[in-house]
């Protein structure tokens, strides 16, 4: 038997999507993550066909700085409160640049409440926040492959530069 996985095996965008919001409306899933009142928590889950994922909480303000996932595609949904993201509207391209001036029109926001997610491939560079002053979120995260690392941006007006470069072992 071959370890070599095909097409067939490897989870879509629409299955990463379907996964999490299965997850998200999974209110004895969703409860195995415990709330902190300022921090971020999360706990990690057995994904599709070999993704990895996981169950976020969101106290009120918190965000997570832009970045990106290392090239691995993915899919959340908001299982309660309320999520915005900022997002590129274009492909960032992944290594060789550690500075990036961005064209106007490329910012992208969405509010993802209760119940909603979206998917995004691989090149996909964002932050994700929970606007509210008093409520905590909760969201369902799926990727694929398995996170090998996560590249942290700082963002001043249209310029993206590079920060830090996180392996799994790190966070």
């Amino acid at each position: 038997m071959s370890d070599t996985l095909t097409e067939s095996d490897i989870p879509t965008l629409a299955d990463l999507l379907g996964f999490a919001r299965a997850v998200a409306a999974d209110p004895q899933l969703v409860a195995r993550l415990e709330l902190h009142p300022t921090e971020r928590t999360w706990v990690r889950i057995e994904g599709p066909e070999g993704s990895e994922a996981w169950i976020i909480g969101w106290p009120p303000g918190t965000e997570t700085g832009w970045h990106d996932h290392g090239g691995s595609s993915g899919a959340f949904v908001t299982a309660s409160g309320e999520l915005s993201e900022l997002s590129l509207g274009v492909p960032i391209p992944t290594d060789g640049w550690r500075s990036l001036e961005l064209a106007e029109g490329v910012d992208r926001q969405r509010s993802l409440p209760e119940g909603k997610g979206r998917s995004f491939g691989a090149h996909h560079v964002h932050q994700v926040i929970n606007p509210s002053d008093g409520q905590h979120a909760v969201s369902v995260h799926c990727y694929y492959p398995p996170l090998p690392k996560m590249r942290r941006y700082l963002r001043n007006g249209d310029v993206l530069r590079l920060s830090l470069v996180e392996i799994p072992e790190e966070w």
